[in-house]
C-alpha cells in the first residue's frame, strides 16, 4: 500500500443538526443514466448524503465499497452520493465498480461550499475537493446528523456512524 501523510484540515463550518439543508440541482447519475435533479425532488423520506472527493480518488472507491458490503444501497433511507466529479467520471466508477448507487456531480464543489466542507488542496492553488461527509436528512430536507472528516485521509468508524445516523 502506498504511504501517505495524514494532514490535520482547518476546522470546517459546516452546518449542524437542526438546520435546514440547502437546495441544489446538479446532474444525478446511476448506472444506466443521468439527468437533472433537485435534492427537493429526491427527498421523499429519509435520506443520506455521502459527500467524498473525486471518483477516481481512493477515498471515494473505499467508501463506496464499505457502504455497498453494509448493505446501505439497499436500505429503505435512500443513499445518495455527491462528489467532485462529471458525470462522464461518475458514470464510468459505477461501472467499473458494479454499484447500484446515486452520485450528484459537483465538478466545481459548489454544493460542498453550501455545506461548508470544501477544503483545499496542499499546494494547488484554486483546486478543492470535499471531506468526506455523512449528513442524514429528515423529509423535510432537515439535518438530523452530521459527520464530517477532520483529517485527509479520515474514514468514520462504520459501526458508530451507523448508530449515530440511526442505520443500526
Amino acid at each position: 500500500m502506498p504511504e501517505f501523510d495524514v494532514v490535520e484540515l482547518e476546522p470546517a463550518d459546516h452546518l449542524e443538526p437542526g438546520e435546514s439543508a440547502p437546495e441544489f440541482t446538479r446532474p444525478l447519475v446511476t448506472a444506466e443514466f443521468w439527468e437533472d435533479r433537485s435534492l427537493a425532488e429526491l427527498v421523499d423520506g429519509r435520506t443520506i448524503l455521502v459527500f467524498t472527493p473525486m471518483v477516481g480518488s481512493f477515498v471515494a472507491k473505499y467508501v463506496w465499497d464499505e457502504l455497498a458490503e453494509r448493505g446501505w444501497l439497499e436500505r429503505e433511507d435512500r443513499v445518495v452520493g455527491v462528489a467532485a466529479s462529471t458525470p462522464y467520471g461518475i458514470s464510468r466508477f459505477l461501472d467499473e465498480n458494479d454499484l447500484a448507487a446515486e452520485i450528484f456531480a459537483d465538478p466545481a464543489n459548489d454544493v460542498a461550499a453550501e455545506y461548508g466542507i470544501v477544503h483545499d488542496l496542499d499546494g494547488m492553488t484554486g483546486i478543492g475537493e470535499s471531506r468526506l461527509a455523512f449528513v442524514a436528512l429528515d423529509a423535510d430536507r432537515t439535518i438530523e446528523s452530521i459527520w464530517v472528516a477532520e483529517e485527509w485521509p479520515e474514514f468514520p468508524d462504520y459501526d458508530e456512524l451507523e448508530a449515530e445516523l440511526g442505520l443500526d
